[in-house]
C-alpha cells in the first residue's frame, strides 16, 4: 500500500511533465543523465518538493508535527530501516484517511469554485451566456464576430480559480489556430462574442470544459479561466 501510494504521486506528478515536453526538451535531458553532486542534490531536492506538493493534494495535514511523521516514515523507508509501526494494522487507518481527506478537498474545491464564480459574475461588464459561461470584455476589437463553424487564430493563457497557469500560447511564443467545432464548448460559445483584434476572460464552469475527466494537470470538475485575444478569423 505504502508502495502503490507513492506511485501514484509520482505518476501523478512525472507523466503529465512528460507527455508535455517537446522531443528538442527530451534529446536535452537525455544528455544530462550525468550531473554534478551540487545539481544532482537540487534535482532531488525538487522531486522532493514536487512530491510534497501533489501530496497535498491528496491529503490533509494540518501541522508540523503531521509534516514530521510524514517525512520521518519517508525517510526510513528510503534508507532501508525498518518500519516504526505495525504496517498492517494501519493500512485501513491510511485507506480511511485518503478517503475522507479526499472528500473534504473536494467538497472544499467546489466551495472555492462557487464562491469564484458569484464574485466574477458581480464584476461590471460581464456577460453571462449559455450553461453559465461568463466572458468579460477588455477590448472591443472590429470587424465580425466568428460563427460556430469558423476557424480562429488566438493567443492565450489558462488557469484555474486558484492562479495555477495551465497553459499558454504566449509561454510558447506562437499562437494558435484552431476550428472552434475542435474546442470545448465554453470556447465555441465564448469566441463567438469577440472581434478581430478583443481580448476578453473567458471563464468556463467545468461542465463547458472537461468536466468530470482530469486533463494534463487540470483537475477533475475545474472551472477553468482563459485569457483570450482574437487575432484572426479565418473561414
Amino acid at each position: 500500500m505504502k508502495k502503490l501510494f507513492l506511485l501514484l504521486i509520482i505518476g501523478a506528478l512525472v507523466l503529465p511533465a512528460c507527455a508535455q515536453q517537446s522531443s528538442e526538451e527530451k534529446s536535452a535531458a537525455a544528455g544530462q543523465t550525468v550531473q554534478n553532486p551540487a545539481e544532482r542534490n537540487k534535482m532531488l531536492y525538487s522531486l522532493g518538493f514536487l512530491l510534497g506538493d501533489n501530496l497535498k493534494t491528496q491529503l490533509i495535514l494540518d501541522n508540523e508535527a503531521d509534516y514530521k511523521a510524514v517525512s520521518q516514515g519517508m525517510r526510513d523507508s528510503l534508507l532501508g530501516k525498518s518500519s516504526q509501526t505495525d504496517l498492517e494494522k494501519y493500512k485501513p487507518q491510511i485507506i480511511t484517511k485518503y478517503q475522507q481527506d479526499a472528500q473534504i478537498i473536494s467538497e472544499r474545491h467546489v466551495a472555492e469554485q462557487k464562491e469564484f464564480l458569484e464574485n466574477f459574475a458581480k464584476e461590471k461588464g460581464v456577460k453571462t451566456l449559455d450553461n453559465g459561461i461568463m466572458i468579460k470584455l477588455s477590448k472591443k476589437g472590429k470587424g465580425r464576430s466568428p460563427s460556430a463553424s469558423s476557424t480562429v487564430k488566438v493567443h492565450y493563457e489558462g488557469k484555474l480559480t486558484d492562479g495555477t497557469k495551465f497553459d499558454s500560447s504566449y509561454d510558447r511564443g506562437e499562437a494558435f489556430t484552431v476550428p472552434l467545432t475542435s474546442v470545448i464548448s465554453c470556447w465555441t460559445k465564448g469566441v463567438q462574442q469577440m472581434r478581430p483584434g478583443a481580448e476578453a476572460t473567458l471563464v468556463c464552469p467545468a461542465d463547458t470544459a472537461y468536466g468530470n475527466r482530469p486533463v494534463g494537470t487540470i483537475p477533475p470538475n475545474s472551472v477553468l479561466i482563459f485569457k483570450i485575444e482574437l487575432l484572426e478569423i479565418n473561414d
